[in-house]
């Protein structure tokens, strides 16, 4: 697991974290050592509220510790992304229960749909008897997608027409799962920009039908998210999370761009954990999320 995440961490490794330890890695700590090491973590993406906050504690721990070489700051720093990493809420998808239902989020091209037949294979192998719901309507293609993938993983799938009412294939679909005795239900939801004030109403629609129907449902709302997105998947998280609650974050394509120090700015601005990490296309390339790996992973050669 730990080569899968630091292979999908390279871009950001050797790009700008590997530029944090050379800058940190020689001389003493004074002026021009803070504005290098904030230039650099804001162009990691992780976000300008959460560099000041970083460099602020960094501060406050050479002045506490004593510290005074630059490289005594280097392990200061993976300390302190780590504390922000901390303290996840229990992952209800884990959890032991009749029937659990999890909603799976986000704009179209982010990845959601292959990372559900990800899901679908992972829980398959740890023993979850699944089924999935293609809530996506409003694209016949999207149909099609999941019905690929659901054949990959070897998981039935339930699906309407083209244009049908998402909210009612997503009722049939739990009705299907408690009459077929199935333990786990997820469900793909269409793809849309969060600036859409329509399209996520019917996503709402969606959340309703699911809290209505089981107890505590959904008890899981994953939001895929696109690292090379950067700040802007801050933004669709922020309007995602205020409609529909979302509850966990799985970052795709990260091996794919420079930008992950968006993790942090996730965790500490909207205190959304991170649950996977897409690792590569590959069906079985979905780790889950470590935060020690994770943050080693950003400096480790």
């Amino acid at each position: 697991m730990f080569r899968s995440i630091r292979d999908s961490l390279s871009r950001t490794r050797q790009s700008v974290f590997g530029q944090i330890v050379s800058v940190l890695g020689v001389g003493e700590i004074n002026d021009e050592t803070w504005e290098d090491l904030e230039a650099l973590l804001i162009q990691a993406d992780v976000g300008v509220p959460t560099t000041l906050a970083l460099v602020d504690a960094l501060r406050g721990r050479v002045t506490r510790d004593g510290l005074y070489r630059a490289e005594q700051l280097v392990q200061a720093l993976k300390d302190e992304l780590r504390a922000i990493l901390v303290d996840a809420p229990t992952f209800e998808l884990e959890e032991p229960r009749q029937l659990t239902i999890v909603m799976v989020v986000g704009v179209n091209g982010s990845g959601k749909t292959t990372t559900i037949g990800k899901l679908a294979h992972k829980y398959k192998g740890d023993g979850r008897n699944l089924i999935l719901a293609a809530g996506d309507t409003f694209r016949a293609a999207a149909i099609d997608q999941l019905k690929i993938w659901s054949e990959r993983a070897g998981v039935p799938l339930i699906s309407g027409q083209p244009g049908s009412d998402p909210a009612a294939v997503t009722y049939d679909s739990i009705r299907a799962a408690r009459a077929r005795g199935f333990d786990m239900l997820i469900i793909d939801t269409a793809g849309r920009l969060h600036t859409k004030f329509n399209l996520m109403k019917e996503l709402e629609k969606v959340y309703g039908v699911c809290k209505k129907s089981v107890h505590a449902a959904p008890h899981e709302v994953l939001l895929v998210l696109d690292a090379p997105t950067g700040q802007n998947a801050l933004m669709q998280a922020q309007k995602f999370k205020e409609s529909v609650n979302v509850t966990g974050i799985i970052l795709t394509k990260l091996d794919g761009t420079a930008k992950g120090g968006m993790v942090f700015a996730i965790y500490r601005e909207l205190s959304l954990p991170v649950r996977f990490i897409g690792t590569g296309e590959k069906i079985e390339d979905l780790a889950p999320f470590d935060a020690d790996l994770f943050v080693d992973g950003l400096f480790d050669n």
